[in-house]
């Protein structure tokens, strides 16, 4: 589908998409937020997933708890509007910029999924680091949403 990945200079240096997809197919995508900056979520895109999402300008993933495509907010109605795509140097991990307008894209309810923080300094007990809240309240409630459909993470 992309153009073949033959040396290290146009790879690093070249003007042609060449991404470089892990022994699973896939590649990690960070999606920020167009308008706060704030980051909204991690995931993967196999081929199939970039090639929509390009063509598209929507996001599309690929889900590993459902093994397929998904193409964000179908279910919830909050798609991610793709403002800009970037790839880092050796083409092996996408950063988008999206509009999600009041939206959210967390499937916890939470704007984005990195909703907590994690506190600096020593660790005492690793087993007891308390993480804060940095969103207070739910953007959505996901029962409401999501109709009882299973839920992606896996423990």
């Amino acid at each position: 589908m992309f153009k073949k990945r033959e040396n290290i200079l146009e790879i690093e240096e070249g003007n042609l998409l060449s991404p470089r997809f892990d022994n699973d197919g896939l590649i990690p995508v960070i999606t920020m937020c167009s308008k706060t900056k704030d980051v909204l979520m991690h995931g993967y895109m196999n081929v199939e997933a970039l090639k929509k999402t390009i063509e598209t300008k929507e996001a599309h993933y690929f889900s590993r708890s459902r093994q397929q495509i998904w193409h964000k907010g179908k279910t919830s109605g909050f798609t991610q509007k793709v403002r800009e795509i970037r790839i880092d140097d050796d083409q092996d991990s996408v950063w988008l910029t999206v509009d999600i307008g009041d939206g959210s894209s967390c499937h916890v309810g939470y704007r984005s999924c990195f909703y907590r923080s994690i506190p600096l300094g020593p660790i005492e007990n690793g087993r007891e680091v308390e993480m804060k809240f940095e969103e207070k309240e739910k953007s959505f409630d996901p029962e409401i949403i999501y109709k009882g459909q299973p839920n992606p993470t896996k423990i």
